[in-house]
């Protein structure tokens, strides 16, 4: 089972990689209780690209959605998972094939629902695309220690 384990040292560790973060190419790079904000790493790929050679929103939108769904299992260590209610993504400059840091914050949440942006950043650290979200969240069971 490929599981998040390799370095986050958060409750993410407890979970198998989803088949679309191990498609996105997630690394998870930093989270930071204080600030509530966690930072990952994303990798567009040749068969993410669009016609005109610039990776597909849809995909940069995935992106964004995974940082801030996994900051929420994060930040809760491991008790909630989050649902998208409403994704509004805005894109800022074409995002050729290569590596994306996204910045995820929390900006409000309370027992069922969270509030949640992102950044997403290429390699000369200008922003590509960023989003705002609405999350139900719902109770992780706990997992077996077995």
């Amino acid at each position: 089972m490929n599981n998040f384990s390799t370095s986050t040292g958060t409750a993410l560790d407890a979970f198998p990689t989803p088949p679309c973060a191990r498609t996105l190419g997630f690394k998870f790079l930093s989270l930071d209780r204080d600030a509530q904000a966690m930072r990952a790493e994303f990798q567009a790929t040749d068969a993410m690209l669009n016609p005109r050679g610039t990776t597909q929103g849809g995909f940069l939108t995935a992106m964004l959605d995974d940082a801030m769904g996994f900051m929420i299992v994060a930040l809760t260590n491991g008790e909630k998972a989050p649902a998208s209610v409403d994704l509004h993504t805005q894109f800022l400059r074409p995002a050729p094939a290569g590596a994306y840091v996204a910045e995820a914050r929390l900006k409000h949440m309370t027992g069922s629902t969270a509030f949640t942006e992102a950044t997403l950043y290429g390699a000369e650290g200008d922003a590509v695309a960023a989003a705002v979200q609405t999350q139900r969240l719902f109770s992780i069971p706990p997992r077996d220690s077995h």
